[in-house]
This record gives structure tokens, C-alpha cells and sequence, in this order.
């Protein structure tokens, strides 16, 4: 749960960014078990001892997954292209762009995972990813609680344009410095 703590607050951001659009939910819940599930795979064959298949340092590069599609994002509000303006163009949701921030922010779950699966048998490893992946959709709900809260919500939707870009931002920050990508 600790290492998902800052997913609540993202997904929570995805479902501001497509408050309204059909199909949000799903495109979340499809991203959200996409990415995790990429981080069980990775956590996994790290733990086998695939380190020439995904080494340790090429974790922290994860990062700029994040951080490009927060500067990206936040060139789109400068220039106006993220107003606020209900067009669907600019608010959509895609289920590619949640699994990589998944993906991305996963660092740290697959820094916690590989050390518990190296010490447990295959059994174990595979009780621990059928609970994850169940806790996956726990997470969401509570992340689509907070997100339609009216007062949250209201927030959000008034600060989203500019809070989704710079929690993506600082997210990329983050795992690129705490991994040590490029000398940080």
C-alpha cells in the first residue's frame, strides 16, 4: 500500500482530466492494470536474475515517461491548448498513457517486490501478484472516490490542467533523482 500511495493521487488526476467522457473508468482501469501489470513482470524477471534483460539503474530512466508527457501537457496549457473548454480533444484519456505513468512511477514497487520475491518460493510470488492485481481495482475505486468527492472534485476540475502536468512532472523528477538516472 505504501508504494501506491502517490498512485491514488494520479489516478485521481486522470479521472479529473476525463470528468464527464464516456469511457474514462475503462481507460483507466485498462491502463492501471496494464502498467501494474508490467511492473509485476519486471519485478518478477528481476527477481529470476534477468538483470541483462531490464538492469537495475535502467529503472530510474523510467521516469522520463512521466516527465515528458507533464511537459508536454503543460506546453499544451502555456500555449492554450489545455484550456478548460470541454472539448473533448483536449481531456481525453488514454488507456497508453495511464499504463505508462504506471509504469513509470513503479520504481519503487519494483524495488520493494524484487527482495521479497527473491526470498519466497514461486508460489508465493504468484499469491502475492493475484493479490496485487486484485488490489489494482481497489485502488482505482478509491482513486475515483476522491476524484468525484464535490468539494475534490470541484478543485480538480478547476486546477487539474495545471496540477496534471506538474504532479507528472515532479513525479519524473522524483524517480529519475531517488534512481540515480543521469549522475543525480
Amino acid at each position: 500500500m505504501a508504494t501506491n500511495i502517490d498512485d491514488i493521487i494520479v489516478l485521481s488526476l486522470f479521472f479529473a482530466r476525463g470528468a464527464g467522457l464516456r469511457g474514462t473508468t475503462r481507460k483507466i482501469v485498462v491502463g492501471q492494470y496494464l502498467g501494474f501489470s508490467g511492473i509485476l513482470v519486471a519485478s518478477v524477471l528481476v527477481s529470476l536474475g534477468a538483470v541483462t534483460f531490464l538492469p537495475e539503474s535502467a529503472i530510474a530512466y523510467f521516469g522520463l515517461i512521466p516527465l515528458l508527457l507533464g511537459l508536454l501537457t503543460a506546453w499544451k496549457v502555456w500555449r492554450g491548448d489545455g484550456d478548460d473548454d470541454d472539448r473533448v480533444a483536449d481531456k481525453t484519456i488514454s488507456a497508453l498513457t495511464v499504463a505508462g505513468v504506471t509504469f513509470a512511477n513503479g520504481g519503487d514497487n519494483i524495488g520493494v517486490y524484487v527482495p521479497v520475491f527473491v526470498t519466497v518460493g514461486a508460489g508465493a510470488v504468484v499469491a502475492y501478484c493475484v493479490v496485487f492485481l486484485v488490489l489494482v481495482m481497489v485502488l482505482v475505486l478509491l482513486a475515483k472516490f476522491v476524484a468525484t468527492r464535490r468539494p475534490i472534485a470541484e478543485v480538480l476540475e478547476r486546477w487539474e490542467h495545471v496540477l496534471f502536468p506538474l504532479v507528472l512532472i515532479g513525479l519524473g523528477v522524483a524517480i529519475l533523482v531517488e534512481g540515480g538516472a543521469f549522475g543525480l
